[in-house]
Formats: C-alpha cells, structure tokens, sequence
C-alpha cells in the first residue's frame, strides 16, 4: 500500500506540513507495532517522526489522538480488493490478504497491536470501527459486481457478504489464536458465495427475504 500525497489540514499538497503529517502517522503505528499501546509515548513518536514534540501536541493531543488519526490516515491509502471474476475466487483473495496482513512482518505486529488497543481505548476502538467498515464498504465492490454478473440475487446485503466471509479467519487468528490454512481460506469463500447465491443475504425488506 502507499499513503496518500497530502493531508487536509496542509496549506499545499506535498507541503511541510503533509510530510509530517505522514511522518508522525507512520511513526505512531510503527510505535504501535513494535511497543504495544501501552508503551507508546508522544516522546517516542516525536523522536522518530523528527516533528518537535510541541507539534504533535499542538495538532493531536496525546496518544489516544494520535492513533484515532493514525487509522483515518491510513484508511486513505489507496487499496481496493482483487477482482478474478467471480464471487468465490474474489472471496478467497480477499479472505487471504486478510490472513497475510496477521502473518507477514511488520504488518502483523501492527495489525495485532490495533486490535489489543480498542480494548484498552475507547477512541482506538471507535477510530478502528471507522477504519473497518471503510475496508468492509471498499471490499463490498467484489459482492456487487457478482450481483450484477446474476452471482447472487439483487437486494442483497453486499457488506454483510463481505463480513461473512472474513468472519471465520478473523475468529481463528484472534478468538482462538490458531493458524489459518488454505483449506480454512477456502472453504469460508465457498460457503459465504454458496449462501450469497442461495438468497442467504437478502435485506429484510427485500419480498424473497427468507428469515431462517
């Protein structure tokens, strides 16, 4: 992934103020990655960042801001999901980049790290809410597109599809701390575009809802 070229508060895109925008963003979660929430400073931020210590208090308070921020500024990297033309396969490419980003350093330590810190935070649990269901929204394409292909029927919930499938690697890395395989990968791609198909996503205002 690659950042965005400017931050909003600069007074030029690519200006002073954009580059430490980025540079005290990248260095709060790669603190976070390598600390823990716990350990992370504005002393140790700052320092790393070379962004005096009076600006980042000036502009994001103190840890708890700089994280809430840290996650708003990277859910404006640029990403969208892979598409391979149909519902299953995007949905295996999809459940194994979410697997990959809890098992390649140091993607891991952060991705880990943020999730231990909603615990601990009540702004690191709502800036993480925000940055999920901007991956959930962004991930939604692969489910619309199927719909539009006669995949799954119209009226379905393409977000709930999305979280469906990623719903079984997420359980496992996090919930019971078990390696995720292929077959796991797979299979929760199979029976989410399996039940996608079947009506099993269906608003429930839609009139072929079927409540189970």
């Amino acid at each position: 992934m690659s950042s965005t070229d400017s931050d909003p508060g600069s007074a030029r895109p690519g200006g002073r103020t954009a580059r430490n925008t980025a540079a005290v963003m990248r260095a709060t979660l790669d603190e976070l990655g390598e600390q823990g929430y716990q350990r992370i400073s504005v002393d140790r931020i700052a320092s790393r960042s070379g962004v005096h210590k009076a600006t980042v208090y000036r502009r994001w308070g103190g840890v708890e801001g700089l994280l809430a921020q840290a996650l708003d500024w990277a859910s404006g990297w640029h990403w969208e999901p892979v598409r391979t033309g149909s519902l299953y396969t995007d949905l295996i490419s999809l459940n194994e980049e979410v697997a990959a980003g809890f098992a390649v350093a140091p993607e891991r330590r952060i991705s880990y790290a943020t999730i231990a810190a909603a615990f601990d935070s009540d702004t690191a649990a709502e800036a993480l809410r925000a940055y999920m269901a901007d991956r959930h929204r962004r991930s939604s394409v692969l489910v619309a597109e199927a719909v539009a292909r006669g995949e799954a029927p119209e009226g379905s919930d393409i977000e709930e599809v999305v979280r469906a499938s990623v719903a079984p690697i997420y359980h496992r890395l996090l919930v019971c701390r078990e390696p995720v395989t292929e077959r796991h990968i797979h299979q929760a791609a199979r029976i989410t575009a399996d039940a996608a198909a079947a009506g099993a996503f269906l608003i429930e205002d839609h009139p072929d809802h079927n409540p189970l």
